[in-house]
């Protein structure tokens, strides 16, 4: 039961990214991709009728954490307060953003907006991959199951840590080049005409710095995190969680010659990528550093 429920928050946070994601993305390249008015007005348009949808999935995610994992929600939710608060303020100017900006045909008011726009996009995209950076390196657990994170320390992995280090700085790089592709990619399915190719050709230039980043961070996760190279030594089925992120960034390449597989393709790559942190973690929900029996697992932090 409590490996059942590990999974549906898993796939609750995957859809997420995935849908929320191309918003974010849309975000972050709208400046490169629409050059005047009508331009912005369509990349806008295209996630206009999904964007606060697909937010919903967050929410779900969030109340399965507080119903199936309550020492999970508890700890996590206190000791990342700092940065939730700041999240939940990204979330709030993004939608403010798409939702005021056409209230008033002013020169001055919808820039101010578009930048709105493009910086909570952006910033978002990096904080949400810092997040799961810290679930992969581990946090400073108490043997009560609480701690707390200032923003940064030193920029290490040991000693005292804080939300920003040189390697969670690195995954939330990788979360914003991945999520700039996917954005960029999502445009080039909705668009035409010269604002599709322009869309294609930043997606080829996020798609070879992804490529990069997923190999840098993977080389680097085994050394932070030991757990993973032990869970696929022991489940070689494991595997197949990296092989659809593979073959879906494969497939993301196919952005001016075939704009849904490009797409479908980037949805994989995300989907590959966050499940082979899961697997890679599991059974711990929230790593401990550096006392590893103070972690927290899908067995001591469910409910009864």
């Amino acid at each position: 039961m409590e490996t059942l429920w590990f999974s549906l928050v898993a796939i609750m946070i995957a859809a997420y990214v995935v849908l929320d994601g191309f918003d974010l993305g849309a975000g972050i390249v709208h400046y490169c991709v629409a050059r005047n008015e009508v331009e912005r007005r369509l990349v806008l348009r295209s996630i206009g009728p999904v964007w606060d949808g697909n937010e919903v999935w967050l929410l779900a995610a969030g109340g399965t954490l507080y119903f199936a994992f309550p020492a999970l929600y508890s700890a996590g939710f206190s000791g990342f307060y700092l940065p939730l608060m700041m999240v939940l303020w990204l979330l709030i100017l993004r939608g403010v953003s798409i939702e005021l900006r056409n209230h008033i045909d002013s020169p001055v008011w919808k820039p101010i907006w578009d930048a709105g726009f493009m910086v909570s996009g952006a910033l978002l995209a990096v904080f949400f991959g810092a997040a799961l950076g810290n679930v992969i390196r581990g946090v400073p657990l108490d043997a009560s199951g609480k701690f707390f994170l200032p923003l940064w320390t030193d920029f290490g992995i040991t000693g005292e840590l804080g939300i920003l280090d040189w390697y969670t700085v690195l995954v939330g790089v990788l979360a914003f080049t991945t999520l700039t592709m996917h954005g960029s990619l999502w445009l080039n399915l909705k668009t035409e005409g010269e604002m599709q190719a322009r869309a294609a050709r930043v997606a080829r230039i996020a798609w070879g710095l992804t490529l990069v980043m997923t190999a840098v961070v993977t080389y680097v996760s085994f050394g932070v995190q030991p757990q993973i190279g032990e869970n696929l030594a022991a489940r070689p089925w494991g595997y197949v969680f990296p092989a659809l992120a593979l073959g879906g960034l494969t497939a993301a390449a196919a952005a001016a010659r075939n704009a849904r597989t490009a797409f479908l393709g980037s949805c994989a790559y995300i989907i590959g990528m966050l499940t082979s942190a899961v697997f890679g973690v599991y059974p711990m929900v929230l790593p401990a550093r550096p006392v590893a029996a103070h972690s927290l697992t899908i067995y001591n932090a469910a409910a009864g």
